[in-house]
């Protein structure tokens, strides 16, 4: 564990320390860090940029073969680890990603391991291995770092309109998020009818196919889901017609006119009947027995009724027995054409009714096409609120850069951040560029283009500083920010950091000692050969002696007027 101050109160996440183990030119080093403004110095080659190359690794950086290369040469195992005191924003981020945040700092490591002539790299966060787009999630709320050659990262696709938004703060913030919430809508309801006009071949030949499924069921007239047992009652009494018609003349035979000579069932009741009323007169307790039998004779007659009536409208009707076998064959056919059974068959009818019903798939596409457009709308309207507010915004950069920019030696620069129509996207439909022109008649053209490098520099350090003021409180970090510029404007880049350190912890690698002298803390790199192997150290000049030294050395040497020059920086800064 990186050793650090205990009971510091730190009012941003800034950097406490650092280690490296066998990474480049260092074998090993354990550095600590305060709040302010941190240079480090010392001659081209000693490793002064290895130390951001080693955070920008330890944050994701550093990929592929460009990590194999921090590993130091001929070593199986290196390893970085940085600890950073912790804000609201850092524990905010540990809660989302249910780490225990009641440690006062955070300490992340990566760790690469060269087995097999392959080298592989692993990170840690408080002891626990996370993956590297955790990492990168976090880096922003931990470093800013500003390198020499940026004007490629100017030319990345949307980073002038990631800083522009940067500076916009909480307000265009909110109108980026509705923009967000829009397109993710607009994204949705545009892909379900996309997937619905693709398969709308496949549909229409679905539709068709139901239609004519629908207009065989409906050519059937299916209206009585017990059809076929009715016909097939009915057929059984075609088919059986002689046969009923003998068994019906024997029932009425024997119940209403007798047979051989025997009185029918009608008769003996009858007599039954006769008797009771005898019976009854003789003794009235019977009168009850009586009533019963009157009551068989009734149902008898009426079950003779019955079976004469069902004798009227029993016929033996080929006609009829053949149109009832061919209904009958027709609906088995049907079942077997649908895989269902006669009630299943009407349920499928009445679904395809509602189906196929005007405006069945159509209305369904013409829904989907109505829900697309509506949510277009709605994302037009919020990427034009956005846009507004970025141009309000890019106006107040515009401002605010120039402040910044003109005492740095660029009095007659301009610079303008213009906005072009682009394909709408989760970022909304402006296409952002800054444009720079930094001497009189020289139109404005994009900054990538026709910046000079120490103009790049200056400009990033404007940026930077102007970012700084309204998101957020992460750690700057500057590589010869302040290269390719005069005594006059090193001096007015060093103000602009020292003031910049008041709210932020900044770092710079610097060949100027006007920068150099304006640092509250003093780092120097140098480089040893010992046993013939080449390794850098780092130290920090505490006292103002070695300082001076240092200083001397960045303004020419040993000589007395640059040992005089050094003293008075000093003396000025404690002025």
């Amino acid at each position: 564990m990186i050793a650090a101050t205990v009971g510091r109160h730190w009012g941003s996440a800034v950097l406490i320390g650092l280690r490296l183990q066998n990474i480049a030119l260092i074998d090993s080093l354990d550095l600590s860090f305060d709040q302010g403004f941190t240079v480090l110095t010392g001659e081209t080659g000693a490793g002064k940029s290895i130390l951001f190359e080693a955070l920008d690794a330890l944050l994701g950086g550093a990929q592929g073969t460009a990590g194999v290369r921090l590993l130091s040469f001929g070593e199986e195992r290196g390893q970085i680890e940085a600890s950073f005191a912790l804000d609201s924003a850092v524990e905010h981020w540990l809660k989302d990603q249910e780490f225990d945040s009641e440690d006062a700092e955070l300490v992340l490591c990566r760790e690469w391991r060269r087995q097999d002539n392959r080298v592989s790299s692993r990170f840690r966060l408080n002891g626990v291995t996370v993956n590297r787009q955790q990492i990168l999630t976090l880096r922003p709320l931990l470093i800013d770092l500003t390198v020499q050659g940026q004007a490629q990262q100017l030319a990345r696709p949307g980073q002038q309109r990631r800083w522009l938004d940067r500076f916009g703060g909480v307000v265009l913030e909110r109108s980026l998020l509705q923009v967000k919430q829009s397109w993710s809508d607009w994204q949705q309801n545009s892909l379900r009818l996309e997937q619905a006009q693709a398969n709308w071949q496949q549909l229409q030949r679905q539709r068709q196919e139901e239609e004519m499924q629908l207009e065989e069921l409906e050519l059937a007239q299916l209206d009585d889901c017990c059809e076929d047992k009715s016909l097939q009652r009915e057929q059984d009494r075609l088919v059986h017609g002689v046969r009923l018609q003998e068994g019906l003349g024997v029932l009425i035979g024997r119940l209403k006119l007798g047979a051989d000579q025997v009185p029918s069932v009608l008769d003996h009741l009858a007599a039954c009947v006769n008797q009771l009323q005898a019976m009854s007169l003789l003794d009235s307790s019977l009168v009850t027995q009586l009533d019963q039998c009157l009551d068989f004779e009734a149902g008898l007659q009426d079950l003779i009724h019955q079976l004469e009536h069902y004798g009227s409208v029993l016929e033996s009707d080929p006609e009829r027995l053949g149109q009832l076998q061919e209904r009958l064959a027709f609906l088995k056919r049907l079942e077997r054409r649908f895989g269902l059974d006669l009630p299943q068959m009407l349920v499928r009818r009445d679904e395809l009714r509602n189906h196929l019903a005007v405006g069945g798939a159509e209305a369904a596409l013409e829904k989907l096409k109505k829900e697309e457009e509506n949510a277009r709308n709605c994302m037009d309207r919020a990427n034009q609120s956005l846009t507004v507010v970025r141009e309000k915004t890019a106006r107040q950069l515009e401002q605010k850069l120039m402040t910044y920019l003109r005492p740095m030696g660029l009095e007659n620069v301009r610079f303008k951040v213009q906005l072009n129509s682009a394909m709408p996207s989760e970022n909304g439909a402006d296409a952002v560029q800054f444009l720079f022109s930094a001497n009189p008649g020289q139109p404005l053209a994009p900054l990538a283009e026709v910046a000079s490098g120490g103009e790049m520099s200056r400009f990033l350090l404007a940026l930077k500083t102007t970012l700084s003021a309204v998101d957020g409180r992460s750690t700057l970090l500057f590589d010869e920010i302040d290269a390719g510029v005069s005594g006059r404007l090193s001096g007015e880049i060093a103000s602009l950091l020292k003031d910049l350190a008041l709210h932020r912890q900044v770092f710079c690698v610097t060949h100027q000692p006007l920068v150099a002298a304006a640092a509250d803390h003093h780092f120097r790199v140098s480089k040893l050969v010992e046993q013939g192997l080449t390794r850098s150290r780092v130290s920090q000049l505490r006292d103002t002696q070695s300082r001076m030294q240092e200083l001397a050395d960045l303004a020419g040497g040993d000589l007395a007027e640059a040992r005089a020059y050094a003293a008075s920086l000093l003396d000025h800064q404690v002025a």
